[in-house]
């Protein structure tokens, strides 16, 4: 991931507008299973992934996120074959009726990386997530640590790292996109 110079992008500048902007098209694209217009926004050298938490002491909470274990890490070739799968196929069973989803992308925070034209955005996620004709939902919350870089007047998804705030998730899978 492209490490952050600490410039802040201020907040209702143009570019950060367009990257808000960016933020949730893509999140409606999401919730309503717009899948390959997503991919679409996705550069060819994706990260994406999730490492997982552990409960930790306050003195060791630097050690809370388990890079080494991950609930996903998939590049741009796995993320194109989940969206064929669950497009194209009968195989997606776990998605299939789809869960219906909304995604709040919140605290959005910017800033300058250095690479030219990439940008350091990290923002807050809330997934609710009904399946079927149950009367509970699923929430699912974290952080996104995305690289996002300029592609003609928008942008792709370089990177993104999801910090879920759960250690032991309370949905039973991951099958949707964050």
């Amino acid at each position: 991931m492209s490490e952050a110079h600490g410039a802040p992008v201020p907040i209702g500048s143009a570019v950060y507008n367009q990257i808000l902007q960016f933020l949730y098209v893509e999140a409606r694209l999401l919730d309503e299973i717009r899948l390959k217009e997503w991919g679409a926004t996705l550069a060819e050298d994706l990260i994406y992934n999730a490492p997982l938490r552990e409960t930790r002491p306050m003195s060791q909470q630097a050690a809370s996120v388990v890079r080494t274990m991950q609930h996903f890490h998939d590049d741009w070739r796995s993320v194109m074959g989940r969206i064929v799968r669950l497009t194209g196929t009968k195989s997606a069973w776990a998605e299939d009726p789809p869960s219906r989803t909304r995604r709040l992308v919140t605290n959005v925070m910017v800033e300058e990386t250095d690479k030219p034209q990439e940008y350091s955005v990290r923002s807050y996620l809330l997934v609710t997530r009904s399946r079927f004709n149950f009367d509970e939902f699923d929430l699912i919350s974290g952080e996104r640590r995305d690289v996002l870089r300029v592609d003609g007047d928008s942008f792709k998804l370089a990177r993104r790292e999801i910090l879920l705030d759960q250690a032991v998730l309370g949905t039973p899978n991951l099958a949707i996109f964050l």
